[in-house]
């Protein structure tokens, strides 16, 4: 199965400058060590700072990539540079991907008895994966449902004793990767999947198959969380989330009152044994659905203080859409757009009011009630998928006068749709304020195409823009615009002061500087290579070479060959001892 082609215009949009400089040099250095394609799905080893080479999965769909995962810690804006690195394997070495049959087409070459050996065989490498087997094989054969005996009425057909041992494998498997050194949390995630496990069981409509895995999951934190306390772990994200669960499956199901008792007991029980705070989840199912304050505003008395009474926690937004999201599910779409505007859920009941029809309404309320950027930009993604196209473009243009964090993505968004309802002006107005916070070479080059004969106005303003940006890992845009343009002094000006961490960048500059300001590259790089040669750290000495590599270009271009000899013996005099380093001397090309 081939793959969809993916332009390098696509991985500069999905990663940050700094992201997608990194994982092209990773490439260039074939730190992608293995990758192979299954389906639609491509899989790569990547070498890294860890002793184990981060795992990358990307998965593809007809229009291009669909979601792109990597093992690594990152956590910032866009794909990280593993990912980077592995993208751009399909888009300049496809010829290397290793072609291997799917899971499917695998399983599909076994017979009844050999698919059985195979599980037996990798339960006996791995015994943990019993646990695994056994629930999944609960509820796929979904057998007679029998009644839990501490919660009479209530039907079950899960493997509870499955997931409880699933939880305190993740919590052993997390003590011994702590012990190996590792720092990153290495629990949230695992429980995070059991979480929406349960989730997905509310969503079905079976609410006792939740309440019983996430009573599972979290009695067993509780009581179990000792083993990793004690490496420094701590129960905040995945407290929250189980916060999160509980809150959504007690207002998605119809609770005795025994039973809302029977849980708050439990609740306060893990508060205290657990030291987590569970304090949204027990508003939820004190208040349940027949709180006055919030039945008054469902039947659309709206008062200042939503549906609190008196102090408005810290959580109110939270508990707020997690309510909005169980209206949606029961089609109460009034009592949804009630209760997002009581709550003040701008963005919520805007999108609402579009996904139902409700137009002219969504646009008469945006001119008094949309506050930010990301309100503007929800509804008129919400309005072009009802077919409204004309009237998203005037909401996300009217974004751009609203305060907040996505002025980007709606610029890019806004140019788009723009050129596609035949409006370059607008195009290129939407990527400028695109371009505002987050300069792109990608979108310097478009704009271009887009202003034609008023470009050099348009090019003024747009390198103004560049040469005062402070933003954080723009360097590499504003060297790719400079030396687009020949402005070496302001490509020197980036930069001259940055860590030598951004080496493949510093590099690049100094190529395009050795004719026209030697000096600089001289300067530059010499402090940069005497460093780690003073440093004495060996590991760095083949980067002091290329450093001085560039000193020496430098010297030969301008002229001073003497120069140079003269400042090579001076350093081996003073480096003689370091015999690696002299041994890298002694190459030709240090002559």
């Amino acid at each position: 199965m081939s793959l969809p082609q993916i332009s390098e215009f696509t991985v500069r949009r999905y990663a940050n400058a700094k992201s997608f400089q990194r994982g092209e040099a990773y490439f260039e250095a074939g730190a992608v060590t293995k990758i192979t394609q299954r389906g639609q799905q491509i899989q790569a080893e990547v070498e890294g700072n860890e002793r184990l080479p981060y795992r990358v999965f990307v998965n593809f769909d007809d229009k291009g990539i669909a979601s792109a995962q990597c093992t690594c810690a990152y956590s910032l804006d866009g794909w990280c540079k593993h990912i980077v690195a592995t993208i751009l394997v399909t888009t300049r070495q496809l010829e290397i991907i290793e072609k291997r049959p799917t899971l499917e087409e695998l399983l599909d070459r076994l017979d009844h008895i050999q698919t059985q050996r195979l599980l037996q065989e990798l339960v006996a490498e791995q015994p943990q994966l019993i646990d695994v087997i056994d629930q999944h094989v609960s509820w796929m054969t979904n057998p007679v449902p029998k009644p839990i005996s501490t919660k009479p009425g209530r039907q079950i057909s899960v493997n509870l004793a499955a997931i409880r041992g699933q939880v305190k494998q993740i919590l052993r498997d997390a003590v011994r990767y702590f012990e190996e050194g590792y720092e990153e949390d290495p629990i949230t995630e695992d429980l995070f999947i059991l979480v929406q496990t349960a989730l997905e069981y509310s969503q079905k409509g079976e609410s006792d198959n939740a309440i019983a895995i996430l009573e599972a999951i979290t009695s067993t934190c509780a009581e179990n969380w000792e083993e990793v306390l004690e490496y420094g772990a701590d129960n905040d994200e995945i407290a929250w989330e189980l916060n999160l669960a509980w809150c959504e499956v007690i207002l998605a199901t119809e609770l005795t009152s025994e039973e809302k008792v029977d849980i708050q007991v439990s609740l306060e029980v893990w508060q205290d044994e657990w030291n987590a705070d569970f304090s949204m989840t027990l508003d939820a199912l004190r208040q349940g659905w027949d709180y006055p304050p919030l039945l008054r505003v469902l039947q659309g008395d709206i008062s200042e203080m939503g549906v609190w009474e008196r102090e408005i926690p810290n959580y109110a937004d939270d508990l707020a859409l997690i309510r909005l999201k169980v209206l949606e599910s029961q089609e109460r779409y009034q009592e949804y757009l009630y209760l997002a505007q009581a709550e003040g859920q701008t963005q919520e009941y805007l999108t609402m009011l579009g996904r139902l029809g409700r137009v002219e309404e969504a646009l008469a309320a945006a001119e008094t009630q949309m506050k930010s950027i990301e309100d503007a930009f929800a509804l008129a993604k919400t309005l072009a998928e009802q077919g409204s196209l004309a009237e998203a473009l005037d909401i996300a243009q009217a974004g751009f006068n609203l305060p907040g964090n996505s002025q980007y993505e709606l610029g890019i968004w806004t140019s788009d749709l723009a050129e596609a309802l035949g409006h370059p002006q607008a195009a290129l107005l939407a990527l400028m304020a695109a371009f505002q916070v987050k300069p792109c070479f990608v979108d310097y080059q478009r704009m271009a195409e887009l202003a034609g004969e008023t470009w050099e106005g348009v090019k003024a303003e747009l390198l103004r823009i560049v040469r005062t940006c402070r933003n954080w890992g723009v360097e590499s845009a504003k060297v790719d615009i400079f030396l687009h343009e020949g402005l070496i002094e302001d490509a020197i000006s980036t930069v001259t002061e940055l860590s030598s961490h951004n080496s493949a960048l510093i590099h690049r500059v100094m190529e395009a500087a050795i004719s026209h300001n030697p000096d600089w590259v001289i300067a530059n790089a010499r402090r940069r290579a005497e460093k780690i040669m003073d440093e004495g750290k060996a590991e760095y000495y083949n980067d002091a070479i290329e450093w001085l590599g560039k000193v020496r270009a430098a010297y030969l271009k301008s002229g001073r060959q003497a120069d140079w000899s003269k400042y090579r013996e001076k350093l081996m005099e003073i480096h003689a001892r370091k015999r690696k380093l002299m041994t890298m001397f002694k190459e030709p090309e240090m002559e």
